[in-house]
């Protein structure tokens, strides 16, 4: 689903009749925005493994993916509102990851050698007012359920959000003031 995406809009999400919870089934597969470009892409369900490898453009919100998210990716903008399997961020040289992380899971799955992660609620508000834009058009665009129930706990979300990004930029992404590393 959207390999080499490079504009326009991508929305997904099941049938409105559907009865399954869409936060917690796999809705896209594997290779989801593989070498996007550019564009916006909103999937209410879970991708598969390797979500927005080698991405260099597109903004995306997903509500979970499987091993290898972000992998070498170059640039654009992802939220993912849900869990994430192993080696999360190897080889991101660009770019910036916004990910809800209410069970403190991120760190075991994260590969450090390439980015650094931060509590988004100690972050300028310019980085705060990009993922509250992201939660409130994918709410929109896809009836997402999640959305709606972190956009409720605004609070709550923004405590257990992290903003993840690549080693290589972060003094590009902080300027020369730097940020505190989550622990």
């Amino acid at each position: 689903v959207g390999k080499g995406l490079s504009g326009g809009k991508l929305v997904i999400y099941p049938p409105k009749e559907s009865t399954f919870k869409a936060e917690e089934n796999i809705l896209i597969g594997n290779v989801v925005l593989y070498g996007a470009t550019g564009g916006e892409a909103y999937f209410r369900g879970v991708a598969a493994e390797r979500f927005a490898v080698r991405n260099s453009g597109a903004h995306a919100v997903v509500e979970g993916i499987g091993d290898h998210g972000c992998e070498y990716m170059t640039g654009g903008r992802v939220a993912i509102l849900g869990s994430i399997g192993d080696n999360f961020g190897a080889g991101m040289t660009g770019g910036v990851a916004y990910v809800w992380d209410p069970d403190k899971t991120f760190e075991q799955v994260a590969n450090p050698d390439a980015i650094d992660w931060y509590s988004l609620v100690d972050m300028d508000q310019k980085h705060i007012d990009v993922f509250l834009m992201m939660l409130e058009i994918h709410k929109e665009r896809t009836g997402s359920q999640r959305a709606a129930d972190l956009l409720k706990d605004w609070g709550q979300t923004l405590n257990e959000t992290l903003m993840i990004v690549p080693k290589e930029i972060a003094d590009r992404v902080f300027g020369e003031t730097g940020q505190k590393k989550a622990s």
